[in-house]
């Protein structure tokens, strides 16, 4: 069986948390287990519903340069897996880059 995927897939562990799914505003951490242009997997304990929007940001690896960068993203569920840990699979409709500051060590 071939795979049949639009965009490739690359496994990352990053960092995610989830800002909003739906009309209340939550917030929760995960991992992503796997990437793709058009769409994200990652693990969550947060309860979601297969076609609810959902808004999330991803952490990416930056050195030590002083800033983090997060990719702020919005999409919607389109599939949920009950496992280990929950997985929850969404599409990437629309991202931003997002810098943060790091706060210096006193």
């Amino acid at each position: 069986m071939s795979d049949q995927r639009k965009n490739q897939r690359f496994d990352l562990r990053l960092p995610v948390e989830l800002i909003r799914s739906g009309p209340n505003t939550v917030e929760r951490s995960g991992e992503t287990v796997n990437l793709s242009s058009g769409g994200v997997l990652f693990h969550s304990d947060l309860p979601v519903e297969i076609g609810q929007p959902i808004e999330f940001m991803i952490t990416l690896p930056t050195g030590n340069k002083g800033t983090a960068v997060r990719l702020k993203c919005v999409g919607k569920v389109v599939r949920t897996e009950a496992a280990e840990s929950s997985s929850v699979a969404a599409t990437l409709e629309r991202f931003e880059f997002v810098r943060v500051a790091k706060a210096r060590a006193s």
